[in-house]
């Protein structure tokens, strides 16, 4: 269990850090990636929910490579709270707030959001397959 979870947790933290690369932050600006990231992640989680929750059983291996692994590697709350405390250091403490509440707010509508989505499509789907 340890190694899947290393394994999936060094692809998602290779990932994250592909998306610093790509899209690097300046020092006291608005760290976007690293909100990107962590609201893509949660999406993901959210689909991933509800795929091996509702639409099929996989083995057991799967959700803590996927969830805890990739995905708990690839989200980075840990960074969120350094950007907030650069951002502090920076002066630039409403900005900050902002970051501070708006990740929360969308890593939350995020997760939920795609994990209604996926049902949703996954109803429609059902109902296609029934109406064939």
């Amino acid at each position: 269990m340890i190694g899947v979870v290393a394994a999936g947790g060094a692809i998602g933290a290779v990932a994250r850090y592909g998306a610093t690369l790509l899209w690097p932050t300046a020092a006291g600006a608005f760290p976007w990636t690293i909100l990107a990231v962590n609201v893509v992640g949660c999406a993901l989680m959210g689909v991933l929910m509800v795929l091996i929750t509702e639409l099929f059983s996989p083995h057991r291996l799967v959700r803590p490579f996927l969830g805890t692994g990739i995905l708990g590697g690839f989200t980075t709350f840990s960074t969120y709270a350094v950007d907030i405390q650069q951002l502090v250091d920076a002066r630039r403490a409403p900005l900050a707030l902002a970051y501070l509440a708006g990740t929360l707010l969308a890593a939350l509508a995020a997760v939920w959001g795609a994990g209604a989505a996926t049902r949703e499509l996954l109803a429609v789907l059902e109902r296609k397959e029934r109406a064939a």
